[in-house]
């Protein structure tokens, strides 16, 4: 051994494991092993010599020589039943010596089995000679004189074979699993006919294969060896210094292992909440300041609360089957409340009691009980309005789907913030300023613009729209104040002031962000870095 093998080999064992150490120590250059073979010999924990032979493997000491395919039999449930409460043959056996005359189906009903496993272990026991059925179809047990009867085996067979499922099953009981290859031929002919590799629930064994890795060591290992029998390393060193070591002395005569200070330190990750559900809070947090109460309710809705409460017409092409989610069971609700369907009906026909002419259609009841996935977050400012206090602020952060294009500001599932406020003195100036607010504060947009817009449930109606840095101008949400339609048909006399605004891309503003894609990311890395301050 040369010098600068023994440099190598000193510079090495200061990276080894005290599982290492021993794998290297215990075996000799020329030794096979594998994983169930050091943990037995080293009396291992389960899975550590899995652990420090891939360590010798990375290290260069160690080396895949080949793989073997074993068979196995794993005890399924049922043969952990048949071991606790025997074999069918052995209970069929036992009952019918004792009630001879019993037909099979009687058989099986006494013993709980299926009528098909009992008819299997009759089977069985017939060609062993041990039952036979009459012309009746009665079962009677056979007690053989001699070594064979009618030219069938005698009952002795059935005994042998009966006792050798019997080992098996306890066996087999001590691990749960027997290997093929510590069978005989008569165990592995016995353990075959009541074993499946697929759909084992109903087979005593699950047959399977395991694959064993067999490593040898490399070259470098005799002068690693060497060098652990120099610095006196054996694999039992102390890594730790224990309350028990101190309160004993035990650390006075133990040998400790070094320490690696050039081992990188492990990765501290501490926990934090996701930045989008955070943005959520504080958008939150910041509405109950202000005196906002959250609402919130189902996502599958009614065709009535989703869109004919709010004065959206049956016939109107955001209805069509294109824009909204149907559910296929079941498609409608059993009824809708009253009196707001006959005062929404009324409203939609003619106008009702709104001061309204109406859309002049016959308002289909049917129709309106349909069952869809939320489409917009103004269905909970329906819901709510009969119910609201006078004056009141609503809110509420909504999940929502509609039929779209997936692309940087488009997502076919996303949030809104709905909210309402209803007072007499409530009007366009009010709602404006909750869109400031909305577009400057939360987030967080330089350049904001107000544009005329047309929605069937307000007037007048208004769009705001931000300018981000990357994808320039975009919609960030509707509003306007309800129509009488709306509010006078749902138990409301005072204007309301209502918007939807589309929180998913306020988040692209606040996170610094360019695609709504991204607050939904699987990448855990990229998630970590979008934290807010």
């Amino acid at each position: 051994m040369n010098a600068d093998t023994t440099t190598a080999a000193d510079a090495a064992i200061k990276n080894l494991h005290p599982l290492e150490i021993k794998i290297i120590l215990f075996y000799k250059k020329g030794d096979e092993m594998f994983v169930d073979k050091v943990e037995k010999d080293l009396n291992f924990k389960s899975g550590n010599g899995n652990q420090a032979l891939s360590w010798l493997v990375g290290k260069g000491l160690a080396r895949e020589i080949r793989r073997e395919t074993a068979v196995f039999f794993e005890l399924t449930d049922l043969g952990r039943q048949w071991k606790e409460q025997g074999t069918p043959e052995e209970r069929i056996i036992e009952l019918v010596r004792i009630q001879q005359g019993m037909s099979l189906p009687e058989i099986a009903s006494t013993l709980k089995l299926d009528n098909k496993d009992a008819g299997s272990a009759f089977g069985s026991l017939s060609k062993l000679g041990v039952l036979a059925m009459n012309s009746d179809k009665r079962i009677a047990y056979i007690y053989p004189e001699d070594t064979s009867q009618n030219g069938r085996p005698a009952a002795g067979a059935a005994a042998e074979r009966l006792a050798l499922i019997r080992r098996l099953l306890d066996k087999a009981a001590e691990s749960g699993v027997i290997a093929a290859a510590e069978l005989s031929a008569e165990e592995r002919a016995a353990v075959a006919g009541i074993a499946k590799k697929r759909g084992a629930s109903g087979a005593a064994f699950r047959e399977f294969d395991r694959e064993t890795v067999v490593f040898g060591f490399s070259e470098e290992r005799n002068a690693v060896a060497s060098a652990l029998e120099r610095a006196g390393l054996t694999g039992e060193e102390t890594g730790a210094l224990t309350p028990d070591m101190l309160e004993t002395g035990a650390w006075k005569t133990a040998t400790f292992r070094a320490y690696n200070v050039h081992v990188p330190p492990t990765r501290l990750i501490p926990g934090r909440t996701n930045p989008y559900a955070k943005f959520l809070e504080d958008v939150k947090d910041k509405l109950v300041s202000l005196g906002f109460e959250e609402f919130d309710g189902p996502l599958v809705e009614t065709e009535f609360w989703n869109s004919d409460a709010l004065f959206m017409p049956q016939f109107h092409s955001a209805r069509d089957i294109h824009d909204v989610y149907r559910i296929t069971e079941p498609q409608h609700a059993q009824c809708i409340e009253e009196p707001w369907l006959s005062q929404v009906a009324a409203a939609h026909e003619n106008g009702g009691d709104t001061g309204s002419r109406g859309w002049s259609y016959a308002f289909d009841r049917e129709f309106t009980k349909r069952l869809i996935l939320r489409s917009q977050g103004t269905v909970m400012s329906a819901k709510t309005l009969p119910h609201a206090k006078i004056p009141g602020k609503y809110f509420g952060m909504l999940r929502c789907f509609r039929y779209d294009r997936v692309d940087a500001t488009h997502l076919s599932d996303f949030y809104q913030t709905e909210g309402i406020v209803l007072g007499e003195e409530v009007n366009l100036r009010t709602l404006l300023g909750f869109l400031e607010m909305f577009a400057v504060e939360v987030a967080g947009a330089k350049e904001v613009k107000y544009v005329p817009g047309y929605f069937p449930f307000t007037e007048p109606s208004v769009e705001v729209h931000i300018k981000h840095p990357a994808l320039g101008w975009f919609e960030l949400g509707g509003s306007g104040v309800f129509r009488p339609e709306v509010t006078a048909s749902l138990g409301v006399n005072v204007p309301v002031a209502a918007w939807g605004i589309g929180i998913d891309r306020m988040a692209l503003m606040a996170l610094g962000l360019n695609d709504l894609r991204e607050l939904f990311s699987y990448d855990i890395e990229h998630v970590r870095l979008r934290r807010t301050a």
